[in-house]
């Protein structure tokens, strides 16, 4: 069983060459036992129903004179068979062959018996010895119904009859053995057909299985084994999508550790140095002195901005920060921040323009994170526009309220611009210490947005400029909503 389970084409051939073989086999008995039977007895009907026409001819003549020989001969010629009569005795008296060796010889006498009572005998071929050739033979009565003279026996040879079977058997042995080279190429083409595209998917798995998840099966066959390897593609593919998010994911963290390490390094290498330097004596006269103080004290100001805006990130991340959503009035709220940032756009001589299509434009928002977001967004136009513009836009649009936080500064390029949203991710990667940030900011904006059920959008043109988009709910449409 060992030697079969090994291989498919074996298990195919030998399952199909048993049908074929128990098929054939089968026919072959039914036609060897249930036909030859029947043949038997349709040879034996036809012979007794020669029989009865010859005793027809000769009920009226008792003694087996020349007349009776003649017909005999007559009817030995017509039906192709060999005709004797006996006697009330059971001796044979007459011959449809001139010279019969059997006249004067006796048949059985259970036969004699039985056809002087008017029975007819269909006889086994053994009950008539001396035969040179085995017959089928039936006896019916010679005469009348009140006058039985002895008996007829018909003799049709079975030789035909034999030889009939005999082909047909060879003729079933040899679509036995057509069945079998038949059955072989089948199930050889069968075997191959399943087996080679079995064996490309193996191979494919294996290759998946090893980490090269480009593999891919081409198999474009309409059947089972079609949808296995459209399967085993699908899964390649989401593989090689978690494999690349992974890869993403890894990127991220060893930037993310890299960028922390960095934004952390610099402010303590800084500050260490002052530190060194006051207290080594190496900074002469109060002036200096406070000089010194005011860097320290704004990298302090640096790390808390990063640990915060670190603790902020993680919250969001974590679904651990609570909105408390009521009616705000965003339109106020940009006048408040955007008045804020004017004196820092002054210094970098750009000009921060709000334009308002109503005075009050309503959103269901938290208010201070609201706030948050505005002040980042404005915060980085401000860093990255000299000599240009920055426009803050509201209005309704639908169920939300649409703002735009637009500026003619540095842009970002096409490469950037789906990384922006990243940890630490900053665009001006030569930033001078002027436009320091922790690379934060958007990466909380996205979340916060999306808190608020809103979205936000970048357009940007390298050199041109940027501009922000976010959608609020409105707060009308919020109730309405509810």
């Amino acid at each position: 069983m060992k030697w079969i389970n090994k291989s498919l084409f074996r298990r195919l051939l030998v399952s199909y060459l048993i049908t074929v073989l128990v098929g054939l086999g089968a026919v072959g008995f039914a036609i060897s036992y249930f036909a030859k039977d029947h043949f038997y007895d349709v040879t034996q009907e036809e012979l007794a129903r020669k029989a009865k026409n010859v005793n027809l001819a000769i009920q009226d003549l008792p003694y087996p004179d020349q007349q009776v020989q003649n017909l005999l001969a007559f009817f030995d010629q017509s039906f192709n068979t060999r005709i004797w009569l006996f006697d009330r005795t059971g001796k044979i008296v007459a011959s449809s062959m001139e010279e019969e060796v059997f006249i004067g010889k006796s048949v059985a006498e259970s036969m004699v018996s039985k056809v002087l009572e008017g029975k007819q005998v269909l006889s086994e071929l053994e009950q008539f010895e001396g035969l040179d050739k085995p017959m089928l033979s039936v006896v019916v009565p010679w005469g009348k119904k009140d006058m039985i003279y002895g008996g007829i026996v018909l003799h049709s040879p079975v030789e035909g009859i034999n030889k009939t079977f005999g082909f047909m058997r060879e003729t079933t042995l040899w679509v036995t053995l057509l069945g079998v080279l038949v059955t072989t190429a089948m199930v050889s083409y069968l075997s191959w057909s399943i087996s080679l595209p079995l064996r490309k998917i193996e191979r494919t798995a294996m290759e998946i299985g090893t980490g090269n998840y480009n593999q891919r099966v081409s198999i474009n066959n309409p059947d089972e084994i079609g949808d296995l390897a459209q399967t085993i593609n699908k899964m390649a593919d989401k593989l090689q999508a978690v494999e690349q998010d992974r890869e993403r994911q890894e990127k991220i963290r060893t930037d993310f550790i890299a960028n922390i390490s960095h934004e952390l390094r610099t402010p303590l290498t800084a500050m260490q140095g002052f530190l060194e330097a006051l207290q080594d004596g190496l900074v002469e006269g109060e002036d200096s002195r406070q000089k010194y103080y005011q860097v320290m004290y704004q990298e302090s100001q640096h790390l808390n901005r990063l640990v915060d805006d670190l603790m902020d990130l993680v919250k969001l991340e974590n679904e651990e920060v609570t909105l408390y959503k009521a009616p705000v009035d965003l339109a106020e709220v940009l006048k408040k921040v955007s008045f804020t940032f004017k004196p820092e756009a002054a210094e970098k001589l750009t000009e921060l323009k709000l334009f308002l299509d109503e005075d009050s434009l309503l959103i269901f928002a938290d208010k201070d994170r609201v706030m948050q977001i505005i002040k980042n967004l404005i915060k980085n136009a401000v860093k990255f526009t000299e000599n240009g513009e920055i426009c803050i836009r509201a209005k309704t649009e639908g169920k939300f309220v649409r703002m735009e936080v637009a500026d003619t500064g540095i842009g970002i390029s096409e490469d950037d611009i789906d990384r922006i949203w990243e940890r630490f991710f900053k665009v001006d990667r030569g930033r001078s210490k002027a436009n320091k940030g922790t690379g934060l900011g958007l990466a909380i904006v996205k979340k916060l947005v999306e808190l608020h059920d809103g979205r936000i959008t970048v357009e940007s043109k390298l050199g041109q400029g940027t501009t922000f988009i976010v959608w609020l709910p409105r707060a009308d449409a919020e109730c309405n909503l509810v």
